[in-house]
């Protein structure tokens, strides 16, 4: 029997992290993975998004899925929005990751680590998820066509407009 959540909002409400959170329990989830950590299938119900719409339920089985889960719910803890948002957050990266070939350019993952790039970061710890707890790629697309603006004062050699 998996382990079940009653997550007390929809998956378009999911909170948002900081970047440092996400980037901490994707480095958590490697970890877990490299020491071939086993965790236990869970079934997450999110909350409708109105009183009379119908939950949605998420059945988390996969092998890999499982372990960063495990890892997660024991470094952060599951029984907590904060903790759910960033698994739900890290989940939701991968996922979108393996599937749009146009963020290539935006990770690598090699031996020795991970890198991503902090935009992505950035946009996978506050962008909203959709209703089916992913992230919609078009959405991140566009978030991520913007360059990201740093204020000039910090920029070495910039002037103050």
């Amino acid at each position: 029997m998996p382990a079940a959540y009653a997550i007390p909002f929809p998956p378009e409400a999911t909170p948002t992290v900081t970047p440092r959170a996400l980037l901490s329990a994707w480095e958590t989830a490697r970890d877990a993975a490299a020491a071939a950590l086993e965790g236990p299938p869970r079934a997450f119900r999110f909350k409708g998004r109105t009183a009379d719409a119908p939950p949605l339920d998420l059945l988390l089985e996969d092998r890999d899925a499982c372990c960063w889960a495990e890892a997660i719910d024991r470094r952060i803890g599951l029984d907590h929005a904060e903790g759910l948002a960033i698994l739900l957050r890290l989940l939701a990266l991968l996922e979108v990751m393996g599937r749009a070939p146009w963020m290539r350019g935006l990770f690598d993952i090699g031996r020795e680590g991970t890198v991503l790039h902090p935009d992505l970061l950035r946009a996978a710890a506050t962008q909203p998820l959709d209703d089916a707890a992913r992230f919609d790629e078009e959405g991140l697309r566009h978030r991520l066509a913007r360059p990201s603006l740093k204020t000039p004062s910090r920029i070495p050699g910039a002037t103050p407009v």
